[in-house]
């Protein structure tokens, strides 16, 4: 057999000066310090888990900041956002308090699910929850998606974040057959980080470009962004966005990124070299904004490094917050639970 030569992905096009320009010094810098907080909560989040703090499943999203910090920035909060268990990035953008995340992760009375969730259950008002099922979340933002057409919010979309592995779910094709058939405003966001829980995306997964190869198979569109990049981010998904608005239909999303750590805190990535995940590490989205940033005059390295150790504060302060927080009283356990 003949060896199959990777092909340069070609992303949506982004006009960097004229996005920053758009956005200006106060809205960049505030998505730099997103990115710097979610960073820094997942590192100590982790530390947490590896002095026997928290226990279960824990899946972190650190590499993969740009992609949802972008789509905050974009959309806003006001619309339906549904994701995987690496949940814990998009919680913090829509709200949700590190105080309360990581009590969840500590498994205390003052989490985000009173203890019950844990690392992949986290929710807000409009985070209809981390699914620890690969493919799961996919039926309930279809499902958020015909809410929002059935009561005629025309300003309302639904989005649902995947990793590379949901494609070869059953519910991923079920579910947008139905979103394309019935015209559902939903933008299905597949995260390729490359790995799945440990193949690598091209011996899992039949085609190449997911979103351009799968899209046109159920009459949607698809289009592939640069998951390292802020800006690239932001410009594929302003596109997207409008689109939906516009003709009320489902977009296929494919955003190429990859992950510093493994794909859970149990897996110790040895399928890939020390040398492939410092080049990756090389790319690392939140020094390409800070440059920028640099670059264009907003903002100097000292005040970043000043932003970075404020967050790594707020972190430690919500780990002591977390070991101060009661445990659950035993005899709330049946509380919530909802069965005939």
């Amino acid at each position: 057999m003949k060896e199959k030569k990777a092909k340069a992905t070609q992303y949506f096009p982004a006009d960097r000066k004229k996005i920053i320009k758009a956005l200006g010094k106060e809205k960049l810098i505030e998505n730099l310090r997103r990115m710097l907080m979610i960073r820094n909560f997942e590192i100590r989040a982790e530390a947490a888990y590896q002095h026997g703090k928290v226990g279960g499943f824990f899946h972190a999203y650190i590499g993969q900041e740009a992609i949802q910090t972008a789509v905050l920035q974009v959309l806003g909060p006001d619309n339906w956002y549904i994701t995987s268990y690496r949940c814990h990035a998009l919680a913090l953008l829509l709200g949700a308090t590190q105080n309360e995340l990581m009590a969840e992760l500590y498994g205390r009375a003052t989490g985000n699910a009173k203890g019950r969730g844990g690392s992949m259950h986290f929710y807000t008002e409009r985070l209809l929850g981390g699914f620890g099922i690969v493919g799961g979340q996919v039926p309930i933002a279809t499902g958020a998606a015909f809410a929002a057409k059935y009561q005629d919010k025309r300003d309302e979309v639904a989005i649902c974040f995947m990793g590379d592995g949901a494609v070869a779910q059953g519910a991923f094709h079920e579910s947008l057959n139905l979103a394309a058939l019935w015209k559902l405003p939903c933008i299905y966001v597949i995260e390729n980080n490359l790995w799945g829980m440990g193949t690598a995306v091209d011996r899992a997964i039949s085609v190449e470009r997911i979103a351009e190869a799968k899209a046109p198979g159920y009459g949607m569109k698809g289009y592939t962004f640069d998951g390292m990049d802020f800006f690239n981010c932001y410009a594929g998904f302003e596109h997207v966005h409008k689109e939906v608005l516009k003709t009320n239909e489902p977009v296929l999303v494919e955003v190429i990124t990859e992950r510093f750590r493994g794909h859970s805190i149990s897996d110790p990535g040895l399928y890939r070299s020390k040398d492939d995940l410092k080049a990756c590490m090389q790319k690392d989205p939140i020094i390409q904004l800070q440059d920028a940033l640099i670059e264009a005059g907003f903002i100097d390295l000292e005040t970043v490094k000043e932003m970075d150790k404020h967050e790594r504060e707020v972190a430690v302060a919500a780990m002591k917050y977390a070991e101060d927080s009661p445990w659950p009283d035993p005899i709330t356990l049946e509380e919530d639970v909802f069965a005939p």
